[in-house]
């Protein structure tokens, strides 16, 4: 089916996971899709519109209806089996762990002006101070 609209998102960084809020009032859970992988999380399924008793009309509609679908990059890389969702007051949240690879990043940093020996001392004493 054809996307007809797409939910607004929130991707919230902690230093363990990020969490991903997603707008979608009115649309029955047993309707959401949500598919990860370590990169992207996408978020399809369908609102239906309320069905009009006999002799109502509508005269101004700015809900939107029908499939929709959100793919969302991630900025870093998450453990797609473990992330869990709840919905509740039409907001969908999902937690996604970030993977271990980025949780136990250690990065080098040089320090301008150091010399590249007196850069891997530090580094060797900072290990040997964190043991």
């Amino acid at each position: 089916a054809p996307t007809t609209w797409t939910p607004a998102a929130t991707l919230v960084e902690s230093e363990d996971a990020l969490t991903l809020h997603v707008q979608l009032p009115g649309v029955n859970p047993d309707e959401i899709d949500i598919q990860a992988n370590r990169d992207a999380i996408a978020i399809s399924g369908n609102r239906v519109a309320p069905k009009l008793a006999e002799g109502e009309t509508v005269r101004r509609n700015e809900f939107r209806y029908g499939a929709f679908r959100r793919v969302v990059s991630l900025p870093v890389g998450i453990e797609p089996k473990s992330v869990t969702a709840d919905y509740e007051a039409g907001v969908l949240v999902l937690n996604l762990p970030k993977s271990e690879d980025v949780r136990n990043r250690v990065v080098k940093v040089n320090v301008a002006g150091a010399k590249p020996a007196e850069i891997a001392e530090a580094t060797d004493e900072a290990t040997e101070a964190a043991q």
